[in-house]
């Protein structure tokens, strides 16, 4: 018999889901076996595949699992096994035990080891790693962190295997002793710098998944666009359409049909220069590319924007004002969390700031947030 307690990383999970997590190398049809045959019982009662669980909840599975061999405890042997696994894990690391660590509390049956790609010495000194995170702020549930552009928000095709934020953020959740990998509730083009949100356990993974889909989380961002816009503040509501290509996908704007998808962007002019304004966003929606696509569609396109941007300008700017990357910073989120209102700000990174230094001011100036401003 596998017995398994469950605790804040998955509450509120169907069962059918939890078995999947945790027990990753076993088939779908070994689950669906087991609970068809009233082999799965919770809390003493047999479970069903839709069954949400709850925190604290026994579930007994009895059948051995290939993948987690000699697991035959007790429901009272798995209480202290949990309250023990710490010390057990080090010793068993201490012996150079060849055999899978015991079981976390969490319900992983593998070992944190298995978490992402481990890099080789030679990787890790050789690029951006766990080491080099900026933490804006850590908290028990979630971490802030500010991505620097070029680095990918999660894997995909393009991006080397260990060399993206979410791998980075495993790697930094070993080294802290996390039983759930940090994971992100959302994300940022791969050009685009700025704060990410990684939650740290499984429901608060859930409740940021349904407040950034609820739009409880107020996303801001710091753009420096082509040409000086008429309207001081405004609004861009016009639909985002993907289209896929061999050179990568884009948004089209303002077409209809059932794949077009509703995309609201707010802004504030905070500075204007000559040939240039720099804005302040804000998200209703948060499409993919949808402020590059909004802007590049009422003829402002963000400067060093490789995919809907003035090709044109932007090897000029690159040249006369050293830009060699995406305009596009996250500088602040703002969210209530447990009852409290949170506001973290991010100013522009140095290579962003450079290039507005070096801009001229035209007269008129808004007051407001300065994108030089200290984090909160």
């Amino acid at each position: 018999m596998i017995t398994r307690i469950i605790d804040r990383n998955f509450a509120n999970m169907r069962l059918d889901r939890f078995l999947r997590k945790a027990f990753p190398d076993e088939s779908l049809s070994v689950f669906f076996a087991v609970i068809r045959k009233k082999k799965v019982r919770v809390n003493g009662v047999v479970g069903k595949a839709n069954q949400m669980l709850q925190e604290g909840d026994t579930v007994c599975i009895y059948e051995n699992f290939k993948s987690v061999e000699g697991d035959n405890k007790t429901h009272a042997d798995t209480l202290a096994a949990s309250r023990l696994r710490c010390d057990e894990g080090n010793a068993a690391q201490a012996q150079g035990d060849s055999k899978q660590a015991t079981p976390s509390k969490s319900g992983f049956a593998k070992n944190k080891s298995t978490w992402g790609k481990v890099l080789s010495p030679a990787e890790k000194q050789a690029g951006w790693g766990a080491k080099d995170l900026d933490i804006v702020i850590q908290t028990e549930d979630y971490v802030i962190v500010n991505k620097p552009s070029g680095l990918a928000s999660q894997p995909g095709s393009g991006t080397r295997p260990g060399e993206s934020l979410v791998e980075y953020l495993w790697e930094w959740g070993r080294r802290e002793g996390l039983d759930f990998k940090p994971t992100i509730a959302h994300r940022l083009d791969q050009e685009t710098s700025g704060m990410l949100i990684a939650a740290l356990h499984g429901d608060t993974l859930r409740d940021f998944t349904r407040m950034i889909r609820e739009h409880e989380v107020e996303k801001f961002y710091f753009a420096l666009v082509k040409g000086n816009l008429k309207k001081e503040k405004g609004t861009i509501s016009e639909s985002l359409t993907r289209t896929d290509a061999a050179k990568g996908s884009k948004m089209k704007v303002g077409e209809s049909g059932k794949d077009a998808k509703e995309a609201v962007t707010h802004y504030r002019v905070k500075q204007h220069y000559e040939g240039y304004d720099l804005v302040k966003i804000k998200l209703e929606t948060g499409r993919m590319h949808q402020i590059r696509a909004h802007f590049a569609s009422i003829g402002h396109p963000l400067l060093g924007d490789t995919r809907y941007g003035d090709f044109a300008l932007n090897r000029e700017v690159k040249k006369t004002l050293g830009l060699h990357r995406l305009f596009l910073h996250s500088c602040r989120l703002e969210f209530v969390w447990q009852g409290e209102r949170k506001v973290f700000d991010c100013p522009l990174p140095k290579e962003l700031q450079s290039v507005i230094d070096k801009l001229k001011p035209m007269r008129f100036r808004h007051v407001g947030a300065d994108p030089r401003g200290a984090r909160k």
